[in-house]
This record gives C-alpha cells, structure tokens and sequence, in this order.
C-alpha cells in the first residue's frame, strides 16, 4: 500500500502531469471550526476591493449559510442540479455548458451564480435528506469543473472546502494552485495543518500557506508560527479573535463592516501577499 501510494505521488507530481496554466485557484481547507469560512468571506471582500473578480465556490456539502456571510438573502441553484439523480422532477437541465473543454465564468447559466458588484457565488450543493447517498459525486464534479475553469487575467476562485482532508482523497484539490490552511490556537489544527501540506503536495499543490485565525496573544501568534515554520508551512497572516465575527458568525450574518483596523488591515496583506505570489 505504502509502494503504491509513493508511485501515485511521483505520477501527480511528474512534469508532465502537473500544468499551472493558472494562477488564480485557491482552496481554503483546515480543521472544523477554525473558522476557515469567515476567513473566506473576509478574504474575498479584500481581494473585491482589490479590483480582482472574485468567485467564491461552495463546494462543502454539510455548511448551509456561507452565502449569507456576502450578504445574500437565498442560495443559487446548486450545480448538482445538472445531474438526472439530483434533479428530481424538474425539466431536463441545459448540460452542453459543462461538457466543454474549458468553461469561462461568464460561461456559467445566471441560475447558478450570485452575483453582488462583481463579486460572485456558486454552490455545488448539499446533503438535504437521509439516503441520499455520499458527497462522492459532488466531488467529482468540483474537481472536473475546476479543471476546465479558464480565468482571465483579473479573476480569481476561493473554494470553501470541507472540513479536514476527506477531499483529498478524492482529488478535489488537484486543479488549484494554492492551497490556504486556516489555523486556530490548536494542537489538533496545527497538527492537521502538517497533514494538508504533506497530501497536497502529493497532488502536485506545491504553494501551501498558512492564516492563522482566532489568535488572542502576541505569544500564540510567535508560537504557531515558529510551529507551522518547522513542519514546512509558511505563515501569511494573522487574524485577531474579535467579538463582532463571533456575533456575526452566530446571527448568520455577513461580516465585512468591521469596526477593528487592525483585522481589516490584516486581511488585506494577506490578499495583497497573494496577489504577489510568483508562480
């Protein structure tokens, strides 16, 4: 098994195999409750602000309200839809989109983006009911359209992964450029951290960072980032712990008026470090 395993990473990770005909894929993955999907919201906004093209892609099958921390008031039509089994009783949908070789964003039918002063949102879908089978297929389809997805020049995709490192077992991964791991004052998250970095690369996802969230002390920021530096993850960024996320994050609401120059200034290097990053 172990064999097997180093000749399926040497495969990945071969010239070959790995192709970065793009610079703009990121996916935000980490332990559950690290908070990784508010530190996508907040990231997304800086980079909107940045005059970048933001898509942010739900592609969690268990979280139900990313889209209300953008400040949308319902979801799109989840892309699972296009699938006979995931469709129910509604008319055959319009595949022909997807089955291309490469798909733009604009590409993509209204009923299944958000849109919000540039800044987009697209769902992949969720578990609604018992029996309706594993998130196997929704990964699938993640991976696939990721890897047809062309972006322009001044576009750029966050992927709200699921929590912990299922996906990459399933490759979802394999089509970004950059892997983002949010870190909480945890052993347990610091410890998976190391897990991401090491699969990820294994996928041939050679830019691991770290954000560390939720950080209370200048001695926890030193200690994590000294930690995340000896296991080969480069820290990015440091977001505060700060009541108005935590309210936010309770009431289910967006979270980008902050009222604490310290956070939005945070945040805004980190997208800015991002935006630098060579290829």
């Amino acid at each position: 098994m172990v064999e097997a395993s180093k000749k399926i990473r040497a495969y990945l990770r071969s010239p070959d195999r790995v192709r970065r005909n793009f610079s703009s894929k990121i996916a935000i993955c980490g332990k559950g409750g690290t908070g990784k999907s508010t530190v996508l919201a907040l990231l997304a906004n800086a980079l909107d602000e940045e005059g970048k093209a933001v898509l942010v892609v739900d592609t969690d099958e268990s979280n139900p309200g990313l889209y209300r921390m953008f400040g949308f008031d319902k979801k799109p039509k989840p892309l699972m839809a296009l699938l006979s089994r995931f469709s129910f009783d509604e008319p055959k949908p319009n595949t022909e989109w997807l089955m291309r070789e490469e798909i733009a964003i604009q590409d993509i039918p209204s009923e299944y983006i958000l849109d919000s002063a540039g800044l987009k949102f697209l769902m992949v879908g969720k578990i609604e009911d018992p029996f309706q089978g594993c998130a196997c297929t929704m990964a699938d389809v993640v991976r696939d359209f990721m890897g047809k997805l062309v972006l322009g020049e001044n576009e750029i995709v966050l992927l709200d992964m699921e929590a912990g490192i299922e996906s990459f077992g399933r490759g979802v991964e394999r089509n970004v450029d950059t892997v983002l791991v949010v870190v909480e004052p945890s052993f347990e998250s610091l410890a998976l951290a190391e897990k991401i970095s090491y699969l990820a690369d294994g996928i041939g996802v050679n830019r691991v960072n770290a954000i560390l969230n939720k950080v209370s002390s200048d001695e926890k920021e030193v200690r994590m980032k000294t930690d995340l530096l000896r296991k080969g993850i480069r820290p990015i960024g440091t977001i505060w712990y700060h009541s108005q996320i935590s309210e936010a994050g309770f009431e289910g609401k967006a979270i980008f008026d902050l009222n604490d120059s310290k956070i939005t200034e945070s945040v805004k290097k980190i997208a800015r470090r991002l935006l630098e990053e060579p290829d």
